[in-house]
């Protein structure tokens, strides 16, 4: 996951602004879900081209839709929807390393968890 990097890093500061207080399993849709990742249809192109490539990207969202939903529902002319459903994937994939978040899922997360989360994902980088 060394390529998704900024992934990781974006994941540890949304814990730290908004993990202490909140449900565990609320924190993905907080982070990865509230506002998109990337903003602009020609950096969410060069984004998604640098660090997944298109053609991944969209099997990737493709399969993730057709195993959660039944469907696939992403439109796959809008780069901006692709980089942004590829961040809300690999954003749930990367808070899955942290077994205090999966410990604490129906908890609010207090001042030792979000440190506990912060230290578990840095071992990522």
């Amino acid at each position: 996951m060394k390529h998704l990097e900024e992934l990781v890093e974006h994941a540890i500061e949304g814990v730290k602004d908004r993990g202490e207080g909140s449900y565990g399993c609320d924190l993905h849709h907080y982070i990865f879900n509230e506002d998109y990742y990337i903003i602009g249809t020609a950096l969410a192109k060069e984004w998604v081209e640098k660090n997944v490539g298109v053609y991944n990207a969209i099997e990737e969202i493709r399969q993730y839709e057709q195993s959660h939903f039944g469907d696939c529902s992403t439109d796959f002319s809008d780069p901006e929807r692709v980089a942004n459903m590829f961040a809300y994937i690999k954003g749930e994939e990367i808070l899955n390393e942290s077994s205090t978040l999966g410990y604490r899922w129906n908890n609010r997360l207090d001042e030792e968890d979000v440190e506990n989360i912060v230290s578990e994902l840095e071992e990522l980088l």
